[in-house]
C-alpha cells in the first residue's frame, strides 16, 4: 500500500458478508490485496447497510466499543476488536457538506462501527490506524442516497476513502451452507453486473422494478441501498467503474466494485 494519498481517491462498493467472512479461505485475501492496491486514505468513510437512523447522524468521534449487532454465532467473533482512530476532523468537514436548511445531522457520540463496517475493515486495514466515521442512511430512497453521495464527493480529493457497505443480493432466505446458488441470485447479479458496465444508472436507482426478480433479491433493500451513495460520490466518472471481487458466498452475490 502506498504510504500517501495522492489525487483524489476512488469510491468503493463492497459486499462486507458477515462475522464468519474472517475465517473463509478466499473472501479475506480478497479485500487484502484490493486495499494493497489503493493510495492510503487519510481517513475512511463508512456508510453501511446496519445502520439507518433519521435525521443523518454521525457516529463517534473517538474511539468506542464495536457494536456486535448481530446474534447466535460462536463467542469468538463478539471478541473482535478494532480500535480505529475517530475522525473528528473529517466528522466537521461532513456537517458542513451535508447539513443543509431542513436537512439537519446529528451526532450520537457512543454509536461505534457495526459489523457492516469492521468486518471488511479488519481484513483490508488490519492495524486500524486510519481514522474512520461511519454516517448513518437516513433513507432507503436511492435518489436521496444518490444525493448524498454527491455532497460528500469533495472528500475525494480530501483523501477521504468513501466505502458503501452492503451485499449486492441479500435474501437470506436464499443462504445456503453448501453454496448452491439460486436463479435469483445469479440473475440479479448479472443483471446488476451489466447495469454497472453500461452506466445505467437510470436502471440501478429503478433496480427493484427493472431487474429481474428484484424485489426476491432484496426483499428489503438497505443491503443495496449504499450503492448509490458511492455512484453519488463517484458521478462522472462511471465509465471508470470495475468489479474487483466478485462470485458467491453461501449463496449470496458478493460483487464489489470501485469506482475512480
Amino acid at each position: 500500500m502506498s504510504t500517501a494519498a495522492t489525487g483524489r481517491m476512488p469510491a468503493l462498493y463492497l459486499s462486507h458478508g458477515a462475522p464468519p467472512l474472517a475465517d473463509d479461505p478466499v473472501w479475506p485475501g480478497q479485500l487484502a490485496a484490493w486495499s494493497a492496491d489503493l493510495p492510503r486514505p487519510r481517513a475512511i468513510l463508512m456508510v453501511s447497510a446496519h445502520w439507518e437512523e433519521a435525521p443523518l447522524a454521525l457516529g463517534a468521534v473517538t474511539t468506542v466499543p464495536l457494536v456486535y449487532d448481530f446474534w447466535g454465532f460462536p463467542e469468538h467473533y463478539y471478541r473482535v476488536r478494532y480500535a480505529a482512530p475517530g475522525a473528528p476532523e473529517l466528522a466537521e468537514r461532513v456537517r458542513k457538506l451535508l447539513r443543509a436548511p431542513g436537512t439537519p445531522v446529528q451526532d450520537i457520540p457512543d454509536r461505534g462501527l457495526d459489523h457492516g463496517a469492521y468486518v471488511p475493515l479488519v481484513e483490508m486495514f488490519p492495524e486500524a490506524d486510519i481514522p474512520v466515521l461511519q454516517v448513518s442512511m437516513p433513507t432507503l430512497d436511492p435518489q436521496r442516497l444518490l444525493e448524498i453521495g454527491r455532497r460528500l464527493a469533495p472528500l475525494r480529493d480530501e483523501g477521504v476513502l468513501i466505502v458503501g457497505s452492503g451485499f449486492f443480493t441479500h435474501n437470506l432466505r436464499a443462504l445456503s451452507s453448501d453454496g448452491r446458488i439460486t436463479s435469483v441470485m445469479a440473475e440479479f447479479d448479472d443483471w446488476g453486473r451489466r447495469a454497472l458496465e453500461a452506466q445505467d444508472l437510470d436502471a440501478l436507482l429503478d433496480f427493484e422494478e427493472k431487474a429481474p426478480a428484484g424485489r426476491l433479491a432484496h426483499p428489503r433493500t438497505e443491503h443495496f441501498a449504499p450503492l448509490f451513495v458511492t455512484l453519488g460520490a463517484a458521478e462522472g466518472e462511471l465509465d471508470r467503474q470495475r468489479t474487483v471481487i466478485d462470485g458467491f458466498w453461501m449463496g449470496l452475490a458478493k460483487r464489489s466494485i470501485q469506482v475512480g
